[in-house]
Parts: C-alpha cells; sequence; structure tokens
C-alpha cells in the first residue's frame, strides 16, 4: 500500500473554514471601530495609533481575563452570542477603575473543531461588548486544536488596553476618614463564582438550564447567562464631573476582598449588609447551598458591580448624577479609622 498524503484537515484542522470566519470577523470589527484604528483585521498585529494631544503626561493601562467556567452554562444551553460581552466586561472594567479610557480591544478563541456558527456568535457578543465599552476590536486568535476540548466546548481570553493621562490616575493613595462607599448595581452574577454556583444549582439541586426558579422570571439558564455589565461610560462621565478617591470592580473575592485592595492601611470600611437591593440569584444560591453570609460576600458580587468612593460632600450629587442615567446606586458605607489590631472591613446591619 502506498503512503498516504496527509493533510492539516486530516489532523483535524480546517484552514478554509478558518479563513471564512476571518471573513466575518471583519464584519463585526468594523463596527465597533474608533478614531484611532489603522488597518483591518486579517494582519500579523492590530495597528493603532495614540492620540495624547491633549494628554500631558500619557499612560497605558492594560488587562487580560477570561469568562471562567461561566462558559459551561453557554455550552449547556447552546447560546453563545453573550460570553463574549462578559469577556470584554472582565477586562475593560478592570482598567476603568484607574480612570484609564479602553482604546482596544483583542480576543482568543481556542476550539477543538472550529465551527463557524458558534465562533461567529461568541465573536458578535464580543462585538456587542466593545461596542458597549467604546473601544475597537482590532484582532485576535481563533485557534483549532483537536483532542483539547470536548464536543463544542471552546474557551475564551480577552486583552484590552486604555490611556490615562498620568495625573488623573486613580490609585486609592488619597482615600481618607468620612469618604462614602457608592454601591453602583450589577445584574446579577456577573462572571464570577460559577463553579460554587454550578455544584449548588446542577450537582447539589439537581436542576436544568431550564429550571423555572422562584422569583427569577426566567430560567436558571437565562439567568446564569445574564452578561456582565460594562461600566466604562459610567465611571469616566462621573470622573469628569467629580474626584474619585478610589474605583474598585467587584469580582471573584466580592465586596470583603475588592474593596480592600484599594484602601491605604491606615484606614478600613464599615459596610452596611442592608443598605443595597440583592437580586434574588443570590438569596436563592444562598439557601439552596446553605452558604453563610461571610461566604456569599466573599464569593460573589451580591448586587454591586462597581464601588466607588466619594467625598462626603459629594455624595449626594454622585447619587443623583448616578439615577440620572439609569444607574441603580446605593451608598453602601464608609471609610473609618483603623486600628492595627482590627479587621480592615467590618460589616452591619
Amino acid at each position: 500500500m502506498a503512503d498516504e498524503s496527509l493533510t492539516y484537515a486530516d489532523a483535524g484542522v480546517d484552514i478554509d473554514k478558518a479563513n471564512a470566519l476571518v471573513e466575518s470577523i471583519k464584519k463585526i470589527a468594523k463596527s465597533t471601530r474608533q478614531s484611532g484604528v489603522m488597518g483591518d483585521i486579517g494582519g500579523f498585529g492590530g495597528l493603532f495609533s495614540l492620540n495624547t494631544d491633549n494628554l500631558e503626561r500619557p499612560i497605558l493601562v492594560s488587562s487580560t481575563d477570561g469568562v471562567g467556567t461561566k462558559l459551561k452554562i453557554a455550552f449547556m444551553m447552546d447560546k453563545h452570542d453573550t460570553v463574549g460581552i462578559d469577556l470584554v466586561a472582565m477586562c475593560v472594567n478592570d482598567i476603568v477603575v484607574q480612570g484609564a479610557k479602553p482604546l482596544f480591544f483583542l480576543d482568543y478563541l481556542s476550539m477543538g473543531k472550529l465551527d463557524n456558527r458558534i465562533a461567529a456568535a461568541v465573536i458578535e457578543g464580543i462585538g456587542e461588548g466593545c461596542r458597549q465599552a467604546k473601544c475597537a476590536l482590532i484582532g485576535g486568535e481563533t485557534a483549532e486544536m483537536p483532542g483539547m476540548y470536548g464536543n463544542g466546548e471552546y474557551d475564551l481570553a480577552g486583552f484590552t488596553v486604555g490611556v490615562v493621562d498620568d495625573k488623573k490616575i486613580v490609585d486609592g493613595s488619597e482615600i481618607h476618614v468620612g469618604n462614602q462607599l457608592i454601591g453602583i448595581a450589577s445584574n446579577g452574577l456577573h462572571s464570577n463564582g460559577y463553579s460554587l454556583v454550578r455544584k449548588i444549582c446542577f450537582d447539589k439541586m439537581k436542576l436544568t438550564v431550564d429550571s423555572e426558579v422562584k422569583d427569577l422570571g426566567k430560567t436558571l439558564g437565562e439567568e446564569l447567562l445574564e452578561p456582565t455589565r460594562i461600566y466604562t461610560e459610567t465611571i469616566l462621565r462621573l470622573l469628569k464631573n467629580f474626584q474619585l478617591y478610589g474605583i474598585s470592580h467587584i469580582t471573584g473575592g466580592g465586596i470583603m476582598e475588592n474593596i480592600t485592595r484599594i484602601i491605604p492601611k491606615t484606614c478600613g470600611i464599615v459596610i452596611k449588609k442592608k443598605s443595597w437591593d440583592i437580586p434574588p440569584i443570590f438569596s436563592f444560591l444562598k439557601k439552596a447551598g446553605k452558604v453563610s453570609e461571610i461566604e456569599m460576600m466573599r464569593t460573589f458580587n451580591n448586587g454591586v458591580g462597581m464601588v466607588v468612593v466619594v467625598a462626603e460632600k459629594d455624595t449626594q450629587d454622585v447619587m443623583e448624577r448616578l439615577e440620572g442615567t439609569d444607574e441603580k446606586a446605593f451608598i453602601i458605607g464608609e471609610v473609618v479609622k483603623r486600628k492595627k489590631d482590627e479587621d480592615a472591613i467590618k460589616l452591619i446591619d
């Protein structure tokens, strides 16, 4: 028998299918185009021209993240057009807390076998996230890796770069006693705690993504796939009008871990537990999983997706500004003096 001539396609990688996907990505990228973008998708690197004439000392701020095991819910539901929003959100929300405006975004999508239907839906979600964040999708990578993932499964990573004037970086260093903490509402779980969520819902409760859960007003799967809020425009508008002493994106680690990261060691925080509305999904998870209050606060956002630290005199004006832009906001606590032997954060009723 003559030696058989093998191709890359025989090994499970379809170059022609990947090329066809690139053409559809170009249309999505075009819809996110911003001033500064040079060229089109398809080159070896994404080009972006920095216009920093209005900045005295421009500082680039970057972030990378993924979506985590929330992807498992997308696989279960065969619904892939929202996890791209999560991907963008997790990156751009992390740089806006330092006052940075996101400029551009790149993604990495890896699949066992390229499915253009799924890939196009994922990337359309990324495009929607970029449109919400007002940043440009300038490039990415779609990798076909036979044997690495189950049928219909994939993984995602995202990368963003933004810019802020050096003198306007928000780093928490000026936070002081008497500052007030304003929480801006989340719209659910966002993209954190899903390993515990899946253990409670699917392993313990034996629910499915189609299960109806009281008070949610939607199926469990629909609730769990609700995309992460993108706060960039909200925060950047506030920064134009107010001094924000610190900003915290509430992700893995919840309020307990994330706020304390920006507070000076001489300060502590008092959080008023009943000062904001907690969406029903969190109450359900707490009861169904018999999760302690502290564990809930350390794992989930519990209805607060972003926290800004403001001067007491500005508190009501900031609240009115947020509410005027249809944001739900709550005064959730304040900065206090901290003794050496005290915890950085205290929860009170």
